[in-house]
């Protein structure tokens, strides 16, 4: 595993990288990672944070963990870190967009395919007997990609964030930087609009899906929408 691996490993088990901070004092910080070690004789676990400061390693003890995996083990840790209080926050850089922690945290846990709406609803849509295609452009000539694509009854599904996209039930408007982040909204709003009506005129029937909607519900009226087009 090499060091860039690594480092990503770490990120996703302490829920992002602002998170792996040690306070250093007068507004320092170090970046953390947490250290497994296997005891033999007992096949217990350990685990260790350790950073370096001035050129040297520091390691404190966390505590055992116990999960299956190693991936898991390390999540454990890394809460066990935090409760803890080993390891802090670290803020954003003066004049950063993401200016507070609830910002970066929604920036940092935004990831373009397989969110956990998505691979439920694509569960849901399986056990229906419905096959798709997974973010691919509906019309290879637009730049827009869809969530889930079935290609015979020329639907295109995208599954939409609630603070992203601008959920009129959900969304909580920014109380920082609050020019920006209304622009960046309306941005994707009308984005949405634009690729809603281009894939219509192109003929596909599109269909979205906030991220609170009840996955159940959400399967059932795509299912009935692919299986009126066929």
């Amino acid at each position: 595993m090499n060091r860039q691996t690594r480092s990503a490993e770490q990120d996703r088990a302490a829920g992002g990288v602002q998170l792996r901070a040690v306070d250093l004092g007068d507004g320092n910080f170090a970046r953390a990672s947490i250290a497994l070690k296997v005891y033999p004789k007992t096949r217990r676990i350990r685990a260790y944070l350790r950073w370096s400061d001035q050129g040297r390693t520091h390691t404190r003890y966390v505590g055992e963990v116990d999960q299956p995996t190693r991936a898991a083990n390390l999540t454990q840790a890394w809460r066990m870190a935090r409760a803890d209080q080993l390891v802090a926050e670290e803020p954003a850089p003066e004049g950063s967009w993401a200016s507070s922690p609830a910002v970066r945290r929604s920036m940092t846990g935004n990831r373009g395919r397989d969110t956990k709406p998505e691979l439920r609803l694509r569960s849901a849509l399986h056990q229906r007997g419905l096959r798709y295609r997974v973010s691919v452009r509906p019309e290879e000539r637009l730049r827009r990609t869809a969530d889930l694509v079935f290609v015979r009854s020329r639907v295109a599904v995208f599954v939409d964030g609630c603070y992203w996209h601008g959920c009129p039930e959900h969304h909580r408007p920014s109380s920082k930087n609050t020019a920006f982040w209304r622009q960046k909204i309306d941005g994707n709003r009308t984005r949405d609009a634009e690729t809603n009506a281009a894939l219509e005129a192109a003929g596909w029937t599109v269909v979205r899906v906030w991220e609170h909607e009840e996955v159940e519900e959400a399967a059932r009226r795509i299912a009935g929408i692919v299986r009126s087009k066929a």
